[in-house]
């Protein structure tokens, strides 16, 4: 019988020596063994979040970026799981998603109708894989996106660009701004 491994990377313990192949200071890896339902299927979510909270982050995703696709809407759903993760920045205490998306200033669809309507189960099940944690680049660790006229400054409100995706421009906090990004899962 084979089992499935998930490799992770977290930041070490302190008797623990660093391994990463993507050289990020102090981080070790992690084999867990285990089933596909533990490791992304119906696996465990990484911010607390009831049905009320699914629908409210599905209506976000359809909101901001329905017209990125699915993977504009898994990004925007893991800046959002980053957010509420990350306990720095601008996201000091945002601990829940009502509070995430309810944030002054933090997203321009909250102020739009578009946003009030119900959502659709195929938004639910794309925000259901941000609050398990599914996050690729360039939104693995970004805070912050918007979609600029042109093309993506270098840097936005002092964050540095990671990467742009079709039109929204993505950016993430330094390790010495914010370190819980880069460790938060």
């Amino acid at each position: 019988m084979n089992i499935p491994s998930l490799v992770f990377y977290a930041f070490c313990h302190e008797e623990e020596q660093p391994v990463s192949p993507f050289n990020k200071p102090g981080a070790c890896q992690y084999t867990i063994h285990g089933s596909q339902s533990e490791f992304g299927g119906d696996g465990m979510a990484v911010v607390k979040a009831r049905e009320s909270d699914i629908d409210l982050l599905a209506r976000l995703l359809r909101a901001e970026a329905e017209g990125e696709g699915i993977q504009g809407m898994l990004h925007v759903g893991a800046v959002g799981v980053n957010r509420i993760r990350a306990n720095c920045s601008d996201f000091v205490g945002i601990r829940t998603v009502p509070q995430m998306i309810y944030q002054p200033h933090a997203f321009e669809a909250v102020i739009h109708g578009y946003f009030y309507q119900r959502a659709r189960e195929s938004e639910r099940r794309l925000a259901r894989r941000a609050i398990r944690g599914e996050r690729q680049w360039p939104a693995k660790y970004s805070l912050w996106y918007f979609r600029p006229e042109g093309d993506c400054p270098a840097q936005w409100y002092g964050q540095p660009l990671v990467a742009r995706y079709k039109s929204h421009c993505f950016y993430e906090p330094t390790g010495e701004e914010c370190p819980n990004i880069y460790s938060t899962f």
